[in-house]
């Protein structure tokens, strides 16, 4: 089979691979055929990010974790690239009972098993049968449990009747292929705090966490918050934040020194605030912006070696600070129903699609949101 191979910084070229096989009754083989790219993925795809991490390490000026958890040479290709795809069920084990062959399904980007104390907490991306590495998952190699990537012919997929969630009927592919990571991202920074406190003003820093942002934005206009603010940089986010109906604010692109500047000194506006500049500036940002009470999801990666927090100011308008892996599994069957009942369509984050075979050179296109598709060969 061919499966798409990141190579090293700028490259991506398709490669040929052994065809998966079944290799438990409780596992199914799947045929993606709708594959989007994650915000997390610019990090390799536009950065020298091996070099760059493994010198942060070693002169003490980021976390030592990321060698624990990305291995001693972070992103170092080759390696099966991709983590967010919509599929088609080609074939199923023996125990098996929710799906068959041509089912088409969304396949989380983290491996879990649906029954471990974790995934019964919620803690899909953290299951306890998933495999020995840290996290295991599609998409990063061997550091992640050498899973494959999704964008490829063929997928093996353990625990298949509790990972593979359903197409609903009448929903679009195209629009969803996000579902197995970056909009459930965006999803758990809004949702749960709009359930516990409906109406709530929403802040959101776009940035580095280009579409995820963009999609707890606009699921925090669908779910009913009474304000929805929007900060970025980019003229072309702003206008997808307008659009979906959020209140565009531009920043100037070195935005530390705005952040600094505009902070609340305690107590801010916002019930929810989300983080996804991945800077120290924003985490103080959108913690200062709070009201009391109010909640702070940082949905962004934060390298830094000690990254500073404002605690006394949390202390002082008793914030809570979320920071975590996005636990796609759980979040996935209230998103796909906010979806098919229509109130959110994440096909409006999308800005660029492009043919399957295009991939190599779509997926490095710089632009917020890259979806790759091809004809389905199955019938449902």
């Amino acid at each position: 089979m061919l499966e798409l191979t990141y190579l090293k910084k700028s490259r991506l070229a398709w490669r040929e691979a052994a065809d998966p096989v079944l290799q438990s009754p409780a596992e199914a083989l799947v045929r993606p055929f709708v594959a989007s790219r994650c915000d997390g993925d610019r990090l390799p795809l536009f950065y020298s990010a091996t070099a760059l991490l493994k010198l942060g390490v070693a002169i003490h000026r980021l976390d030592p974790a990321i060698a624990a958890v990305f291995g001693e040479s972070p992103y170092a290709g080759p390696f099966p690239f991709g983590h967010e795809c919509v599929a088609e069920v080609t074939a199923t084990g023996d125990e098996v009972k929710s799906l068959k062959k041509g089912d088409r399904v969304v396949v989380p980007w983290a491996i879990s098993c649906g029954a471990c104390a974790r995934c019964s907490r919620g803690l899909t991306s953290r299951c306890q049968n998933a495999g020995t590495a840290p996290v295991n998952a599609y998409g990063f190699g061997k550091a992640f449990g050498g899973w494959g990537g999704a964008v490829c012919d063929s997928l093996r997929v353990p625990f298949a009747d509790a990972m593979l969630v359903k197409v609903p009927p009448g929903v679009d592919p195209l629009s969803i292929a996000s579902v197995a990571d970056n909009v459930c991202d965006g999803w758990r920074a809004v949702a749960p705090q709009l359930e516990s406190n409906p109406g709530v003003p929403v802040l959101v820093l776009g940035g580095a966490a280009r579409s995820i942002a963009l999609y707890a934005a606009a699921i925090a206009v669908a779910l009913g918050s009474s304000r929805v603010d929007y900060l970025d940089c980019s003229r072309q986010r702003l206008e997808i934040a307008d659009a979906v109906g959020a209140n565009p604010i531009e920043i100037p692109r070195k935005s530390a020194p705005w952040f600094a500047k505009n902070a609340p000194r305690l107590t801010g506006n916002y019930g929810i605030s989300v983080e996804g500049t991945g800077t120290a500036a924003g985490i103080h940002f959108a913690i200062r912006s709070l009201s009391p009470g109010g909640v702070a999801t940082a949905v962004s990666y934060y390298f830094e070696r000690g990254t500073p927090v404002p605690l006394f100011s949390m202390y002082m308008n008793d914030a809570t600070l979320h920071v975590g892996l996005s636990h796609v599994r759980a979040a996935m069957p209230h998103v796909l129903q906010l979806i098919e009942r229509r109130h959110f369509d994440p096909g409006r984050i999308t800005t660029l699609r492009a043919d399957w075979q295009d991939a190599p050179a779509a997926f490095l296109e710089d632009t917020t949101k890259v979806v790759v598709a091809r004809p389905p060969l199955l019938t449902p």
